[in-house]
C-alpha cells in the first residue's frame, strides 16, 4: 500500500508559491497558500510580483531595487495574476513594472530595476552590536511562556508554522504597553532549504522584508498591530538589494520609524549577515488608522 503524500513544509510551500505559472508572454499566476488568513500577506504578493518580473530578464542581470504600492487587500481565496510589461532594456539595465490583478482590479504595482554584475566603489555603514541568536529565546519558548494569556488574534499569528523564523534582540514591547524607542533588531532565518538559485533569494529576501515593520512603527505609542482598535496595512514598500546572500545562517534586521503622521507611519531597514555584510535596505510607510467608534 502507497503511503499518503507528506505535506511540504512551510518553506517548501513557499518555494511553490513562488513557482508561477506562465499563462502567456509576461502574464503569470500565482497561488496563496490556504493557512486561514483573510488576506494575503503583502510579502507574498512582492515575492511573487518580483519572480514574475525575474522571468522576463535576461539570466545575466539581478534586481537591485524594487518600489510598490499596495492598493487593495490580496484574497487568499483565488489566484493573483501578474501582468508584466517590459519598460526598457539597455545595455546594463532592464526595468519592468508588474500590477497584481485579483475580481478584475489592481490590488498592488512595482516597478524593479535590474543590473548586469560590474565591479565599483564599495562601502558600507556598520552592523549595530547585539545579542546573538544563539543567546536569544527561540519561537517555541516564547509560545509557551507568553502565548497563553495572549488575544486570540495573536495566537493564531503565531500558530501557523512559518517559513521563517524571528528572534527580537528584546521583548520589552510584548510585556509592556510603555511607549517605546521606535526601533528594534530583529535576527530571521529561513526554516527549511531555499535554492541555490538568485531569483529564488531574492524573492525570499523580499518576502521576509515584509516583516515585523509595522510593529516598529507603533513602539512608539504603546501599541501594537494586534490592537483591535487599529486599522493596519502596508501602503507601500521599497527595497534596495545591495550584495547577493544564500541563506544559510540568521540574519539580522534593524529597523527605526522615523515618523508617524497622518494616521501613517514610516519604517526603515537594513538587513545584514551575522558577518556584518549589509545584503539590502528597506523602506514601507504603513496604514495605522484608529477605527472609529461604533
Amino acid at each position: 500500500m502507497s503511503r499518503p503524500s507528506e505535506s511540504p513544509s512551510a518553506m517548501g510551500q513557499l518555494i511553490v508559491t513562488l513557482d508561477l505559472e506562465k499563462l502567456e508572454e509576461n502574464l503569470f499566476r500565482g497561488n496563496s497558500p490556504q493557512i486561514g488568513w483573510q488576506r494575503v500577506f503583502g510579502g507574498q504578493v512582492i515575492a511573487q510580483a518580483l519572480m514574475a518580473a525575474q522571468r522576463t530578464v535576461p539570466a545575466d542581470r539581478f534586481v537591485h531595487s524594487l518600489h510598490a504600492y499596495f492598493m487593495r487587500p490580496g484574497d487568499p481565496a483565488v489566484p493573483i495574476v501578474f501582468q508584466v510589461e517590459r519598460i526598457r532594456d539597455g545595455s546594463s539595465f532592464a526595468t519592468r513594472r508588474v500590477v497584481a490583478v485579483q475580481h478584475g482590479k489592481a490590488i498592488f504595482s512595482m516597478s524593479a530595476s535590474f543590473q548586469i554584475e560590474e565591479p565599483g566603489y564599495d562601502h558600507q555603514i556598520s552592523m549595530p552590536p547585539v545579542t546573538l541568536p544563539e543567546k536569544l529565546m527561540g519561537e517555541k519558548e516564547f509560545k509557551e511562556l507568553f502565548l497563553a494569556q495572549a488575544p486570540a488574534v495573536v495566537r493564531k499569528y503565531w500558530s501557523h508554522e512559518r517559513p521563517i523564523e524571528i528572534r527580537p534582540v528584546s521583548l520589552v514591547h510584548y510585556l509592556t504597553k510603555d511607549k517605546l524607542e521606535p526601533r528594534q533588531d530583529i535576527w530571521v532565518r529561513t526554516v527549511g532549504e531555499v535554492p541555490a538559485d538568485r531569483h529564488y533569494q531574492a524573492a525570499v529576501l523580499a518576502y521576509l522584508s515584509d516583516m515585523t515593520l509595522l510593529d516598529t512603527s507603533l513602539y512608539a505609542h504603546g501599541t501594537s498591530i494586534f490592537d483591535p482598535d487599529l486599522q493596519v496595512a502596508s501602503l507601500d514598500h521599497a527595497m534596495w538589494f545591495h550584495r547577493p546572500h544564500a541563506f544559510d545562517d540568521w540574519l539580522l534586521y534593524t529597523q527605526d520609524s522615523p515618523s508617524s503622521s497622518g494616521a501613517r507611519g514610516m519604517t526603515r531597514g537594513s538587513l545584514y549577515t551575522r558577518s556584518g555584510s549589509l545584503i539590502a535596505s528597506v523602506a514601507q510607510e504603513g496604514l495605522i488608522r484608529k477605527r472609529a467608534n461604533d
